[in-house]
């Protein structure tokens, strides 16, 4: 008999991907299968195993992926199959998830389930809004409905705002973006004060977040004026007058800024989070990628006879990576480089090493590659001979560095760096939408930037300009673009902190 699956109903929370629970992202990291909705965040699905089935179940008013009827079909036919599936939903899945008629019917097909509980966009958004739904001598009971049931009418249950409107405490409605009005209307109706204070959320805990604030008698028409769609939290009740005083969010240094992120995809996240987590709204697009050498045979040659250098020195992550994935392949491993001496650039390379099972020797004050020549010579480490690993677009400034302390050095070229070009489109839309920042951390991000957008730089000057160190300033400066801040730390830490302290010194 096949082996049935087990499927975990994640709640993913309302938007910002750190608010899921650990429970729910080793779920998400295990499985076989991804089942996930157009609510839950798409920065998620990059946890997701690289070989794992991602299906779109994603439900918007006038488009419908799958039925509800075909996504417990669906559930339960990769069970069947033997998969680990993770259903991921935005909030928590018993939250006007439907996750009640996905688990019945799991149960009635004698599948395995867990549920997995998540952040409600009813309390997220909300508390991302700075308003408590409960908060004492205020609010002490919250009510959670819906806004898309029928008010009126006789088959099946309506929602009873009559019995809504006569709690005392907050009114959180969720899913009635398009009937706020009437929503309102009914409050007032059955004894609510038209000036009792409302607030509507959308995109709540999101870098897109935005909030209006009003009374029972004006949130639709300041939605309307502010443009907000779907989907939304209207929050209804007194603690929304907290809001002005614990507003936290909107009050981050980068909210509400456009920041695009031109790394390889596969160093974009660290930078990313980074500027997410300081209320930015960040756009990847990634203008490089690293790719395998393909005439490997100087490479193999280096590796072979690693004995006869006395360092080895990596100036970049993809380079560590790219060597070890080699080596590996090659049926070797990180013992390749027991008894030597490890130099790197700075903490990122540091990092991947030790993501390998190796700790570097040296690394600089300054990280660059001439911060790591000036750390030999300062500590009187000045080699015989060394073999560094770097892109086949280095610069040649740390070979050439060793050089000159007296060391016998072997260039090798561990990867490529190439433009990405199936980028292009993603980086005209991105301004043709607006971006307010645009960061490099290479001189290569720059320049295939600029390559992608045919040379024009207009979109580029109109935001503010952010380069990792004073090589990449160079090269931005040579193609027309304004450089407006260079970090003093040349880490993605320290842009980051940048960046922030340029918004915060000019809020």
């Amino acid at each position: 008999m096949t082996k049935k699956g087990t499927v975990q109903l994640v709640g993913a929370g309302p938007g910002d991907p750190g608010l899921i629970t650990v429970k729910g992202l080793e779920a998400l990291r295990k499985a076989d299968v991804v089942v996930y909705d157009r609510l839950a965040s798409s920065e998620l699905l990059r946890e997701a195993r690289n070989d794992a089935e991602l299906i779109s179940a994603a439900k918007a008013p006038g488009a419908v992926a799958l039925t509800q009827t075909e996504i417990n079909e669906l559930l339960i036919d990769r069970a069947q199959h033997g998969k680990a599936v993770c259903r991921l939903k935005g909030g928590d899945p018993f939250v006007f998830g439907r996750g009640g008629e996905e688990a019945l019917a799991l149960a009635e097909a004698g599948i395995r389930f867990e549920v997995v509980p998540g952040v409600s966009s009813a309390i997220g958004a909300a508390a991302y809004s700075g308003i408590p739904v409960t908060h004492r001598g205020v609010a002490s009971s919250v009510t959670i409905v819906t806004g898309s049931e029928r008010t009126t009418g006789n088959s099946g249950p309506s929602v009873n705002w009559d019995a809504i409107a006569k709690t005392s405490g907050t009114v959180v409605v969720l899913m009635g973006a398009t009937r706020i009005g009437e929503i309102a209307s009914r409050m007032i109706g059955f004894g609510r004060s038209p000036i009792e204070p409302a607030a509507a959320v959308h995109r709540g805990t999101s870098a897109m977040q935005r909030t209006v604030t009003g009374t029972l008698s004006d949130i639709e028409a300041k939605v309307a004026e502010a443009e907000l769609t779907a989907p939304i939290a209207l929050v209804i009740g007194q603690v929304v007058e907290l809001r002005d005083r614990i507003a936290w969010f909107d009050n981050l240094p980068l909210f509400g800024k456009r920041i695009l992120v031109t790394r390889a995809r596969s160093q974009a996240s660290r930078l990313a989070r980074g500027l997410t987590s300081y209320g930015a709204d960040v756009v990847e697009c990634p203008v490089i990628k690293s790719a395998p050498i393909e005439d490997t045979a100087v490479l193999d040659a280096a590796l072979a006879n690693l004995d006869e250098a006395e360092w080895v020195a990596f100036a970049s992550p993809n380079g560590v990576n790219q060597v070890l994935e080699h080596l590996y392949a090659k049926g070797s491993d990180a013992r390749a480089f027991a008894r030597k001496k490890l130099a790197a650039v700075g903490p990122a390379t540091v990092a991947a090493l030790r993501s390998h099972g190796i700790v570097a020797d040296l690394t600089p004050d300054t990280f660059t590659a001439d911060g790591l020549v000036e750390a030999f010579r300062a500590r009187d480490l000045a080699p015989k001979s060394a073999v560094v690993f770097r892109s086949d677009i280095g610069r040649g400034t740390l070979p050439r560095g060793l050089r000159q302390l007296g060391a016998k050095v072997t260039e090798v070229a561990a990867y490529r760096t190439v433009t990405a070009e199936d980028s292009a489109e993603m980086a005209r839309k991105a301004f043709d939408d607006g971006i307010d920042v645009v960061t490099f951390t290479s001189s290569s991000t720059v320049k295939n930037l600029v390559g992608l957008l045919s040379g024009d730089v207009t979109g580029i000057n109109n935001g503010v300009v952010v380069c990792m160190g004073p090589v990449t300033t160079e090269t931005a400066k040579s193609l027309g673009i304004r450089v407006d801040i260079v970090p003093e730390q040349q880490t993605i830490p320290g842009m980051i902190s940048a960046v922030a302290t340029y918004f915060q010194d000019r809020a």
